[in-house]
């Protein structure tokens, strides 16, 4: 039996031990991560910049940004927290900004820097040469310029459109339009952004304001002028004091200039079905187990990612497409659509989870997913590929039967039967009682019919339900056929409200599986777009039979499951 005092000496040593042990620990382990990031990269040797350090935790001590005058002029600092409370954990961010200056172009080191014991990450930023005397009346106080990259785009292809306005006058507020474009998505790229820059020796404050385009036909495209109105503060002041003393303004209408895309239309020697522009691309696939020994009748749910720079979450293809064995069940889930809207571009990303359950022992092959796209930086058509998966399915543990040990008849011992012969007496009360046994079973017979005959009605009343949701797959059918949407959409409600008690297509689609969610949200968007005549409804009826048979699928393995009690 362990002594009270051995034990409580024992936990104080291993204190004392944790204690010693902690000392040899190397500070680092518990240092605040500091990561550096720019307002905007590249940028020109006459313009200001702003260098962003955050800090994951409170640092050291102050930092020391004296190492950064070395190739930059600093313009001014500041510095903010931001705390937050998320599922029961805390987190802290803490930034300084600094306002910058390059001293010389060139690929420039942010060096590393200290916060007492902490230290930041270094970074690189691109300067380039001051840009050429430009063709500006440096009388003008406000103007706008206007740029597109590239110009001569690919169709479908990302077009990065940045709108600059340049002042050197206060402007008490101003507005301006959004830019135009037919046949084409735009997308406004994040904040605006504010720095100072000197065209032919004259110091501005310059706002940039980006945007993505993506032409969607090909030929000559014509973005049309941008037209800022501002309210410009007058240096004249009133002559009298007071609450009436406000500022004079004047109002200013500028616009900028038109800038016209050649669009391209897609290369012939693009040989894929979808065609898909982007600068970037990555495919992979994740398990969420061992795919090598999947238990037949467990599910393992499947992830593919797609991530694409530099094109719209619209343009990215479905992922889940292949035919696999018909021993292996797979249910898709919903698709993760998701649009990130950096400085740089626009990133689309699209995820699909596949859970995916053998129904017997054995090897599958998955066929290998490959997606074809162009290149938009290299000029040149590359193929993202997951490559033939093979999944191994075992017997799941305990699904085979014991065997049955035979067991011998019980081989019953004959009995004597002494045989009384009846009275007369006793042979008529026999007869009696047999008589009322028939009698009675017969009238159980005729209430049983009679019972069975009102029961009937329930059931005539539960065909004619039956019927109603056929005529409304019969018309669904008739109304995709034609690519009717309005059709379509009347047909997919009295089937809603007759099987579902739904009484709108978001209801029905949130209580269909995931592909006939899809397109019935698709129906619901085009039948509010502006084209619900181009509908076309093969999809949606597809859909929709393989939503049925799913469906009945479930109900027959459920019906095959034990029942957890017996009674």
């Amino acid at each position: 039996m362990i002594n009270v005092n051995d034990e409580a000496m024992n936990t104080i040593k291993k204190l004392f031990f944790l204690l010693l042990l902690l000392n040899f620990v190397p500070g680092n382990v518990f240092a605040a991560q500091i990561s550096v990031s720019f307002d905007r990269n590249p940028v020109s040797l006459d313009e200001s910049f702003q260098i962003i350090f955050t800090a994951n935790d409170t640092p050291d001590n102050d930092p020391d940004f004296g190492p950064l005058e070395q190739d930059f002029e600093i313009l001014g600092q500041s510095q903010s927290s931001n705390s937050s409370w998320i599922n029961g954990q805390s987190s802290k961010t803490i930034q300084w900004t600094l306002n910058v200056m390059a001293k010389h172009p060139g690929s420039l080191i942010v060096p590393v820097v200290k916060f007492g014991d902490d230290v930041s990450q270094a970074a690189s930023i691109l300067v380039t040469q001051a840009a050429a005397n430009k063709a500006v009346d440096t009388d003008d106080d406000l103007f706008l310029e206007v740029e597109a990259t590239p110009q001569s785009p690919y169709v479908q292809s990302q077009v990065l459109y940045t709108v600059r306005l340049y002042r050197r006058v206060e402007i008490a507020q101003a507005s301006l339009n959004e830019p135009e474009l037919g046949d084409a998505v735009i997308e406004k790229l994040g904040d605006d952004s504010n720095y100072n820059t000197q065209i032919n020796g004259v110091n501005y404050l310059v706002t940039e304001r980006k945007y993505s385009i993506f032409p969607q036909k090909s030929g000559a495209l014509t973005i049309k002028p941008l037209m800022l109105t501002a309210e410009v503060v007058a240096n004249t002041r009133p002559n009298f004091n007071g609450f009436f003393n406000s500022q004079m303004t004047k109002t200013k209408k500028i616009s900028s200039k038109s800038v016209t895309l050649d669009v391209k239309p897609a290369p012939a020697t693009f040989t894929g079905r979808h065609w898909l522009s982007a600068e970037q691309l990555v495919l992979k696939e994740e398990w969420s187990g061992d795919n090598q020994q999947m238990k037949v009748g467990e599910p393992l749910t499947r992830t593919l990612t797609l991530l694409a720079k530099g094109t719209t979450v619209g343009q990215l293809p479905e992922l889940n497409i292949g035919k696999i064995d018909d021993q292996l069940k797979t249910y898709p889930d919903q698709p993760v659509l998701r649009e990130q809207k950096k400085p740089e571009g626009l990133i689309a990303f699209r995820e699909e989870k596949i859970a995916v359950i053998p129904s017997k022992a054995g090897f599958y092959k998955l066929p290998a997913i490959e997606i074809p796209w162009f290149n938009s930086q290299s000029q040149k058509m590359e193929i993202a590929k997951i490559p033939e998966t093979t999944i191994t399915a075992l017997e799941a543990i305990g699904t085979q039967q014991a065997p049955v040990t035979p067991v011998a008849p019980v081989v019953a011992q004959p009995q004597k039967i002494e045989v009384v012969p009846l009275t007369q007496p006793q042979q008529q009360n026999t007869w009696f009682w047999a008589a009322l046994f028939l009698a009675s079973g017969w009238l159980a017979t005729l209430a049983y019919f009679l019972i069975k005959r009102t029961v009937k009605k329930p059931v005539a009343e539960k065909s004619e339900v039956e019927i109603r949701l056929e005529d409304s797959v019969k018309s669904l059918k008739k109304a995709c056929a034609d690519n009717n949407a309005v059709a379509a959409k009347d047909a997919l409600l009295a089937w809603g409200r007759q099987k579902y008690g739904a009484a709108s297509l978001g209801a029905i689609a949130e209580l269909s599986d995931a592909r006939l969610r899809d397109e019935i949200l698709n129906l619901n968007q085009v039948l509010y777009g502006k084209a619900p005549d181009q509908w076309q409804g093969k999809k949606l009826f597809q859909a929709f039979v393989e939503n049925k048979a799913r469906e009945k699928i479930a109900v027959t393995d459920d019906d095959k499951l034990e029942p957890l009690y017996r009674l």
